[in-house]
C-alpha cells in the first residue's frame, strides 16, 4: 500500500492551525521517524495518516488511492498503537484475539496467532492474566502485539515509550526492531533524539506544524538543513 503521499496537508481545530501545508512521500522499507518538540503536531499528523482525523485541506494518498476511496480497504492494512493504550477487560490473550476475531479469523487461528505474537513480545507466560493488572511496560508490549497480530503493512507508533522506564523502553525498542525485520513498515513519533538515532532510518522533522526536513537520519544529525532542526538537536526547543 506504499508509498504514502501527503499533498499540502493541513489541519485546524477552531482557530488553531496544527498542521500547515505538509507535502511528503513515505516509501516502503526504511523506518520513518516523525521527530520534533512537544506540540509540533507529530501525533496529529499520524492520526491524519491513519484516517482518525480528516484534513481541513490537502490530500492523503496510499499507493495511488486516496484515503476513503471506493473499493479501497486501507484501514485493514494498517494499525496504530497509542501512547496510552486502552486494555479490554479480559485476559492478555483475549485482548490480542479480539481484533483477529473481528477480522474474520477462526477461533483456532486467532489463538495460535495470538500466542505467537505474545511469545515474541515476552508475554506468553501472562496470556491468561487480566490485561489491566499488567505493568505499564507490559501493557504497551501487549498493545503492540495486538496491533502486530493483524499483520499490517504499516504500523503507526505514537510515542510508544514516552511513559516508560529505561528497561521497559529497551524492551519496546527491541520489539519494534523485530517488527521492522519482519517486513512491516514502521512510522513512529518521538521527541527523544537518542531513540530516533537508535530506531530511525529517515527523519521527518516537524516544527510548529510544518515539515522542516525529510532526510536520512545520518544527514539530519550531521548537517541539519534548518535552523529549527539545529536548535532542536542542541536541546533548545522543549515545547511549542
Amino acid at each position: 500500500m506504499l508509498p504514502l503521499e501527503l499533498h499540502q496537508l493541513s489541519f485546524a481545530a477552531g482557530n488553531a492551525e496544527i498542521i500547515r501545508g505538509i507535502s511528503a512521500r513515505i516509501e516502503a522499507g526504511p523506518r520513518s521517524i516523525i521527530l520534533g518538540p512537544n506540540g509540533a503536531g507529530k501525533s496529529v499528523l499520524m492520526r491524519l495518516c491513519h484516517s482518525l482525523l480528516l484534513p481541513t485541506a490537502g490530500r492523503i494518498v496510499w499507493h495511488g488511492a486516496m484515503n476513503g476511496g471506493k473499493g479501497v480497504d486501507l484501514r485493514r492494512r494498517q494499525a496504530m498503537v497509542f501512547q496510552r493504550p486502552v486494555m479490554l477487560r479480559r485476559s492478555a490473550l483475549a485482548n490480542v484475539m479480539y481484533g483477529l476475531r473481528l477480522a474474520g479469523k477462526s477461533r483456532n487461528e486467532c489463538e495460535l496467532r495470538a500466542m505467537d505474537v505474545l511469545e515474541v513480545v515476552g508475554l506468553a507466560q501472562h496470556a491468561q492474566r487480566p490485561a489491566r493488572v499488567l505493568s505499564g511496560g507490559e501493557q504497551q508490549r501487549l498493545a503492540i502485539a495486538r496491533a502486530w497480530a493483524l499483520g499490517p503493512d504499516v504500523l503507526f507508533l505514537d510515542e510508544p515509550t514516552a511513559n516508560l522506564d529505561p528497561a521497559a523502553t529497551q524492551d519496546i525498542e527491541s520489539i519494534i526492531n523485530a517488527i521492522h525485520a519482519s517486513g512491516t513498515k514502521i512510522i513512529m513519533t518521538t521527541h527523544n533524539l537518542g531513540q530516533a538515532r537508535r530506531l530511525g532510518d529517515e527523519i521527518l522533522f516537524l516544527s510548529n506544524g510544518r515539515l522542516m526536513e525529510h532526510t536520512p537520519i545520518d544527514r539530519f544529525f550531521r548537517e541539519p538543513a534548518s535552523a529549527e532542526a539545529a536548535t532542536f538537536i542542541k536541546g533548545e526547543i522543549p515545547w511549542q
